[in-house]
C-alpha cells in the first residue's frame, strides 16, 4: 500500500536449520491495528519477535517509518512490546512500574511524574498508582503493561495473546481498553493471536497465517465472510468446506452433484452449520449427534459426504439420533474458495 509505515520485505526466519517463516511479504499502514491470526507453530509470535528485534532474519529486510532496522538491535528501534505474562516487577508499585523504562532514558523529575501520570489514567488505573502488581486483577496488570509501553511512545506497540490470561468477562472489557488506547494515541499495533473472534473483534485488518506463510490477509469481514482457502474457511466456522472437481463436491471417497452450476474457477465450496438447510433438499443425512446452544440447537449427520453440520432454531421440533433427513447445501449461500488446500 502506499502509506506503508511497517514492511516487511521476504522475511524468512529460522530456529537453526527449522525454518519457522519463509519469504514473508507484510505491510502495515501507520495507525493501523493488526492482528496475526493462526494456530500454534504457524509463524506469528516468531514473526513479532522479529519485529521487536529479538530474533535475527535470515534473510529479507524489515522497514519502518521509512528507515531500515533489519539489523538494528531491540532497545533502539523503538518498539513496545507486551508480553502475554506481562513482565511487570512484583516489587514495584503500578507507578514504578510505568516509569522503569523512562528512567532508564535518563527522564526523570516533573517530565517523568507527567508521563506516568498520564500514562496510568490513560489506561483507568489512576486510584491503583500506589499498588503492586499482586494487588492488581488480571485485567489491572494487563492494563499497567500496556501503560508501561505507551509512556514509552513507541512507533509500533506489538502484543503476545494479550487477552489468553484473562477470563470471558475481563476479556471483552480489555478489548474495548485497547482499541480506545489504540485509537486515542492512533498507536501502530500489531496483536498475535490464535483466537478468530478476537481478531475479528479488534483489528482493522487481520493476517491469516499458516505453515510459515500468509494464508490471506483482510479486514474482518472479508475474512468472515470471504475466506479463500480450505483453512481459512475452516479456520473461521465454515465447518463444512468440500473440494470441487469437475463441478460436483468431491471428498477422498466419493463426489456427489450440486443442485446448479459451481462457480467459475472455484476449487472449493464452504458452508457455515447455520448455511444449511435441514429438513428439505436433494440430500439425506443421518442424525448422529445433537447439542442445545441457547438460541440454536446444532447436529451433527452422517451423510455419503462424511460429517455435515447444521444449525437451526432451538424452537424447532428436535430431530432424534439415528432419524435420516433431507438436507441442503444451498449454493446461494456458499463461500466459493480459491484455494482448496
Amino acid at each position: 500500500m502506499s502509506d506503508a509505515y511497517l514492511t516487511l520485505d521476504k522475511l524468512t526466519l529460522a530456529y537453526g536449520d527449522t525454518v519457522a517463516v519463509k519469504d514473508l511479504d507484510l505491510t502495515i499502514a501507520k495507525g493501523e491495528l493488526v492482528a496475526l491470526l493462526g494456530p500454534s507453530g504457524c509463524g506469528k509470535t516468531t514473526t513479532m519477535r522479529s519485529i521487536a528485534g529479538l530474533l535475527a532474519p535470515a534473510s529479507g529486510r524489515i522497514t519502518l517509518d521509512g528507515t531500515e532496522i533489519t539489523r538494528v538491535s531491540a532497545n533502539k528501534r523503538n518498539v513496545g512490546l507486551v508480553f502475554q505474562s506481562y513482565a511487570l516487577f512484583p516489587h514495584l508499585t503500578v507507578y514504578e512500574n510505568v516509569a522503569f523504562g523512562l528512567r532508564l532514558k535518563g527522564i526523570g523529575g516533573k517530565d517523568l511524574d507527567t508521563k506516568v501520570t498520564s500514562g496510568i489514567k490513560s489506561v483507568g488505573l489512576a486510584k491503583f498508582a500506589d499498588r503492586k502488581p499482586v494487588e492488581l486483577s488480571g485485567g489491572q496488570q494487563q492494563r499497567v503493561a500496556l501503560a508501561r509501553s505507551m509512556v514509552m511512545e513507541p512507533k509500533v506497540l506489538l502484543l503476545d495473546e494479550p487477552l489468553s490470561n484473562l477470563d470471558a468477562r475481563l476479556r471483552l472489557e480489555m478489548r474495548a481498553e485497547l482499541q480506545r488506547v489504540q485509537k486515542e494515541t492512533g498507536v501502530t499495533m500489531i496483536f498475535v493471536t490464535h483466537d478468530q473472534i478476537e481478531a475479528l473483534a479488534l483489528a482493522d485488518r487481520i493476517v491469516v497465517m499458516l505453515n510459515g506463510g500468509i494464508e490471506q490477509i483482510g479486514t474482518p469481514e472479508e475474512i468472515y465472510n470471504k475466506p479463500v482457502s480450505a483453512f481459512v474457511a475452516d479456520f473461521v466456522g465454515f465447518e463444512n468446506v468440500f473440494a470441487l472437481e469437475n463441478g460436483k463436491l468431491a471428498t477422498s471417497t466419493t463426489s456427489v452433484e450440486l443442485s446448479g452450476p459451481a462457480p467459475q474457477a472455484a476449487k472449493g465450496l464452504a458452508w457455515r452449520p447455520r448455511m444449511v438447510i435441514l429438513g428439505s433438499g436433494p440430500f439425506q443425512g443421518t442424525v448422529r449427534g445433537t447439542s442445545f446452544a441457547g438460541n440454536t440447537r446444532e447436529y451433527l449427520l452422517d451423510t455419503p459426504l462424511g460429517p455435515i453440520k447444521a444449525e437451526v432454531d432451538a424452537e424447532l421440533p428436535t430431530h432424534a439420533i439415528g432419524s435420516t433427513h433431507a438436507f441442503d447445501l444451498p449454493l446461494a449461500a456458499a463461500a466459493p474458495l480459491s484455494r482448496y488446500r
